[in-house]
């Protein structure tokens, strides 16, 4: 299945500029559901069609196609392209009665879901009802509005008219909102983007920063290729770090295609190592050699291996043909150049024709970090390989014997995580698609966190180390504690280090049935002084073995997450800051009282601040700003950043 983006919301909100945006930039396809219930509505008209049943009949014969091009969308009836025909405003009247009969939607929705299941990479569709009827497992659903005048404003801009367009979008954000079939109304699971106040670009930032977040877009591919022995995996390992591929000095020892995550400058690719290619295979070869062939093609970037001491073959010269065909990036690459002698002649695989050769010596190290360099300046910034399949990733962390598994079995409606009185029963994380809450998520059951990695030995600081790692890839660490029981120190240095690693985060009391009243009385004074430092982390009280209160959790998910990415428009945040600095100003240091000049939001995922002043803010001051943005904003369930930046310029003065 490709990646499916859902852009939904009401005319106006921009979604027909950002999804072309963001689907140029992604190098994915793109669908207009709207211009195709603009072509049923303009071929009522031209055929003077009023019933449902028989324009749904004569749509059948005439045939309405997208081209799914993001440069050039076009649709077409028949053989007529009426692309530009459909934005009339005698289409643009009708079009809200002739899609709110249920025969058209129908019709309509089984062509959309062609037009997706046909796409390649991945497909960004907008429209009205695509992240809950047309294509309810989108990888990412956003719902993009904006208030009445904006809307208005933008779309008398696209339409070059002095014509006040409020009054008919409202009429149409009424019908859309209030059909009986396929409603416009925001999926449950969907990211809520107002674009009021964010011009195009800074709405297609925004986005696209959703869509890093959760690995949707894909690494870039960069496949070694050439003949048997000459490196290819010893080059591989050199990249890596680490003996991952294996080397002997016989030809043919690696016959497949192998994928490794490699990061260099901050960039993450995948090195495919292939099998050597030849030209005549025989026997085992044959597959070797075809795995070579489909590399040339899911590859984004090509590394050719020569042996710079046996130099250029036949072969090679075949192989080069084959590269040159493919029209992708290509660096040759002169292996086991040890040295200024080998190097000068190996100057001669010029005549390859592939460009200046890079020479490195894969065994030893030499030219590496340079070819690296020069393969991350050639790569895309999105690839062929997918990284994740878009569900919200979940982590369930906490002390051993707090009720982990139990939860996750429970929310599972299975037994799916073995469970034992005896603490430590879970050692490896347990990563499980589940249905819950009305969305499906990615829900990692951890081990239970005894102590620090550090003091941890054997089985403890393995497991220990495996969770951690689960709390990096996740996006909301649900902290689990046994409500029946003191909250300890290793309760709280968990809830540190999920603030620390800047994660969404809901604390789950567990084992309420457990709880009396006098130990519900104990447990509120511990909240109040053990857990003021995350006073803004959601608290769900629920009995795992039971399912008592589990569908309270993802709500307070829901809302954890959206606020891990939210972003603040910069004059909101700017208008904000203002008021606040006017009423209480920074206090003075050294004498002097810095000024604050502006406020930019960074990024999100957590949100992050930056705070530009003339000189440094006191710690207090910056715990100041951050509360008063939390009750501004409205940040539940995620830490928020402030950083403050001293103007150079107010350094050197």
């Amino acid at each position: 299945m490709p990646i499916i983006v859902a852009m939904d919301g009401p005319s106006g909100a921009g979604k027909s500029s950002t999804s072309k945006a963001i689907a140029k930039r992604a190098g994915w396809n793109y669908l207009d559901t709207g211009a195709l219930y603009r072509g049923a509505t303009w071929f009522a008209m031209q055929k003077n069609i009023s019933d449902a049943n028989q324009l749904v009949t004569a749509l059948a014969n005439e045939k309405l196609t997208f081209n799914p091009d993001p440069e050039k969308p076009i649709l077409k009836c028949g053989k007529k392209d009426i692309s530009e025909e459909i934005r009339s405003e005698e289409v643009t009247a009708k079009v809200s009665t002739y899609a709110a009969m249920p025969e058209v939607r129908a019709f309509l929705v089984e062509l959309q879901r062609k037009v997706i299941s046909n796409a390649t990479k991945g497909i960004v569709v907008e429209g009205r009802d695509i992240g809950t009827v047309v294509a309810p497992q989108a990888h990412l659903k956003v719902f993009l509005t904006a208030d009445l005048d904006a809307r208005a404003k933008r779309r008398e801009a696209e339409l070059n008219t002095d014509k006040d367009l409020a009054e008919s979008l409202a009429v149409r954000d009424e019908k859309d909102s209030t059909r009986k079939v396929s409603p416009l109304e925001m999926a449950i699971d969907a990211v809520n983007v107002d674009s009021t106040e964010i011009n195009l670009e800074e709405t297609v930032e925004l986005i696209w920063e959703l869509l890093k977040e959760r690995e949707l877009l894909g690494l870039p591919i960069v496949a070694i290729l050439g003949r048997p022995n000459v490196g290819k995996s010893t080059l591989i390992n050199r990249f890596l770090g680490r003996r991952e591929a294996i080397v002997e000095d016989v030809p043919g020892v690696t016959r497949d295609r192998v994928r490794y995550e490699c990061e260099w400058n901050a960039r993450d690719f995948i090195l495919m190592d292939t099998g050597g290619w030849e030209s005549r295979p025989h026997g085992i070869s044959v597959g070797v050699s075809a795995g070579a062939e489909i590399a040339i093609e899911e590859a984004d970037v090509i590394l050719f291996v020569v042996d710079a001491q046996v130099g250029a073959l036949d072969e090679d010269d075949i192989l080069v043909q084959e590269l040159r065909k493919a029209k992708k990036p290509t660096i040759l690459v002169a292996n086991k150049v040890d040295g200024d002698q080998d190097e000068s002649d190996a100057h001669s695989l010029w005549n390859i024709g592939l460009g200046e050769p890079h020479f490195v010596s894969a065994l030893h190290g030499r030219g590496s970090g340079d070819l690296l360099d020069r393969i991350v300046g050639n790569l895309p910034e999105v690839g062929a390989a997918q990284a994740q399949d878009g569900y919200r990733r979940i982590a369930l962390i906490g002390r051993p014997n707090v009720g982990k598994s139990s939860l996750f079995n429970a929310l599972a409606g299975e037994s799916r995580s073995i469970v034992d009185d005896a603490a430590g029963t879970t050692r490896d994380p347990i990563d499980e698609l589940i249905e819950f809450g009305g969305s499906i998520w990615r829900f990692v059951d951890t081990a239970g966190l005894k102590k620090r990695a550090n003091q941890a030995s054997g089985t403890d600081y393995y497991a220990t180390l495996r969770t951690q790692t689960a709390l990096e890839r996740c996006e909301c660490a649900v902290i689990v504690l046994d409500a029946s029981v003191p909250i300890s120190e290793q309760d709280l240095r968990i809830i540190t280090m999920v603030e620390e690693a800047g994660k969404a985060m809901v604390i789950v009391m567990n084992k309420w049935d457990l709880v009396d009243e006098d130990r519900r009385t104990q447990l509120d004074r511990e909240i109040e002084r053990h857990l003021d430092q995350v006073a803004w982390a959601q608290i769900v009280n629920v009995a795992a073995k039971t399912g008592w209160h589990r569908d309270r959790l993802a709500p307070a998910l829901r809302t954890a997450i959206d606020s891990w990415e939210r972003r603040v428009p910069t004059s909101k945040l700017n208008s904000f800051l203002g008021a606040l600095i006017g009423a209480t100003p920074p206090p003075v240091r050294g004498g002097k009282q810095p000024k604050i000049y502006y406020a930019t939001q960074a990024g999100i995922a957590p949100p992050k601040f930056v705070i530009f002043s003339s000189g440094w803010i006191e710690a207090s001051y910056r715990r100041f700003i951050e509360r008063r943005l939390r009750e501004e904003f409205k940040f539940p369930g995620t830490p928020v950043q402030v950083a403050i930046r001293v103007k150079e310029r107010d350094k050197e003065q």
